[in-house]
């Protein structure tokens, strides 16, 4: 039987509506439909009670979870723990990412993504690996001792997972612009970061099919009035794609909003670069053998070092709404439309309408999270 969620406030990726329910049989929405063209009695009703029905959020830069990060055990119970976690937290599809680590812990990473996958893991779109094909000069938290160069050997193996998104993220001068494009070429999103390269370095790479950057602003090299570089050719650039951490430590609001306004609508994407201390009570881990302390959301080392974050997506919604002072609807689609769309999937994710998978979440105005849904299947919080 078919369900209807009704009387919420809808937004359904470009408008809000008080006055339409959504219907879903299965894991695939069918209609966003006005209360006066349905029978009610026709469907299983969900009575939201006035809640903010939205579409799920996506993150790209999921590290850990609930007390488990990916590099410790690379399994599938691990991204199903980091996976729960977050759906408590608003998320409804994530990247699992690797930090910098071994290449046989890569091809573990890969191995479990590809069983989780399998699987049906609530919300797994694939992977994310953050190195470890990175600069040393931009390293932040990530150990350098793990830092690789792209040969053969290790393209193959990014080119491996077999179904899903593979996201690598690296340091543009550190490889050539024609392993970039055969990355590319293989279906894989190359992102920069963790990168010392210049404003010529990133241009060429745009040209060969660098398609993001990860956490603009945070380990790469800055704008200044002469030397354009990283974020200055990310900003200038059209068609790729930034993410951006909003939680009030790594990038100040007033830089985030100037950001946002040079960047072409659609282009933003909020992600979380989210530690093990998000949905735990314990706020500290270790990694790559260092103490890492989360105190009043700042996960950072014992030498203030910034080591991600202790943010997950619906405080990144609510701090983009709030403190960069976006308009809801927009913070919204940075975190569902448009990560969809850098990772190839918005003809089915990021919107509430026919033909998309049933990913939703219904939060109050405090942006308490009251119950999720990922491919139809609910959880009521």
């Amino acid at each position: 039987m078919a369900t209807a969620l009704i009387n919420a406030r809808i937004f359904d990726g470009q408008h809000w509506y008080t006055d339409r329910a959504v219907i879903f049989t299965g894991d695939t929405i069918e209609r966003v439909a006005p209360l006066s063209e349905i029978n009610l009695q026709d469907y299983e009703q969900v009575d939201l009670q006035g809640l903010r029905l939205v579409p799920g959020l996506i993150d790209t830069q999921v590290n850990g979870g609930g007390g488990a990060l990916l590099n410790d055990a690379p399994s599938v119970e691990t991204i199903c723990t980091i996976g729960d976690a977050h759906r408590k937290l608003g998320t409804t599809s994530f990247l699992p990412t690797l930090i910098s680590d071994d290449l046989t812990t890569v091809s573990e990473t890969l191995r479990a993504v590809e069983q989780a996958i399998k699987a049906k893991a609530p919300g797994v779109l694939g992977v994310h690996l953050e190195g470890p094909f990175l600069n040393e000069v931009r390293k932040g938290v990530h150990n350098a001792d793990k830092f690789k160069t792209l040969d053969e050997e290790a393209l193959a193996l990014l080119t491996s997972l077999p179904e899903g998104v593979t996201y690598v993220t690296l340091a543009p001068e550190c490889t050539t612009p024609e392993m970039i494009q055969r990355l590319a070429d293989a279906g894989v999103i190359v992102a920069a970061g963790h990168t010392a390269a210049n404003y010529e370095q990133i241009k060429v790479a745009l040209q060969h099919g660098l398609r993001a950057f990860t956490h603009l602003f945070n380990a790469m090299t800055p704008m200044s009035s002469r030397e354009p570089g990283v974020v200055g050719a990310a900003l200038e650039d059209a068609e790729s794609w930034c993410g951006l951490i909003v939680d009030n430590y790594h990038v100040h609001p007033a830089t985030l909003k100037a950001a946002i306004a040079a960047k072409p609508k659609g282009k933003m994407v909020l992600v979380s670069d989210a530690m093990p201390t998000v949905g735990a009570a314990e706020k500290s881990f270790v990694l790559n053998g260092e103490r890492i302390e989360a105190v009043d959301g700042r996960c950072a080392t014992a030498s203030g070092t910034l080591a991600g974050s202790d943010l997950d997506m619906l405080s990144a919604v609510k701090n983009t709404h709030q403190l960069v002072g976006l308009p809801l609807d927009e913070a919204l689609r940075m975190a569902s439309l448009y990560p969809a769309s850098m990772l190839r999937l918005d003809h089915k994710l990021g919107r509430l309408a026919p033909g998309y998978q049933a990913d939703m979440i219904a939060i109050d105005d405090n942006f308490t999270l009251h119950y999720s849904w990922i491919a139809g299947a609910a959880k009521r919080y």
